[in-house]
């Protein structure tokens, strides 16, 4: 499953454990553990707290984004540095301009 990966991650980022984020979304510590460990999944309604918590989409979450309709394209760059993200956005810009 990608969702509880992408949790995980995200979590991670924020540089927070288990108890930080459960506080957050008011949940126990054991719903996060439960969520990453793939056992269950959030219900509709946490799913939509948790990506507004972390500014992505339900989409994100379960692993469903890529091409749309629009021809846009989304690349995850969660875990990598700032730097290493500027690096990437250089790049994408000299393939546009050539």
């Amino acid at each position: 499953m990608i969702f509880n990966e992408r949790l995980k991650n995200l979590r991670q980022s924020k540089e927070l454990n288990q108890v930080q984020l459960a506080d957050k979304l008011g949940v126990k510590k054991q719903s996060i553990s439960n969520w990453e460990n793939d056992n269950i999944m959030p219900s509709v309604d946490m799913l939509e707290r948790i990506a507004d918590y972390f500014k992505v989409s339900t989409d994100y979450l379960l692993g469903r984004e890529g091409k749309s309709t629009s021809g846009v394209y989304i690349l995850d760059v969660t875990g990598l540095s700032p730097t290493q993200i500027a690096h990437i956005e250089a790049l994408v810009d000299d393939l546009r301009n050539h």
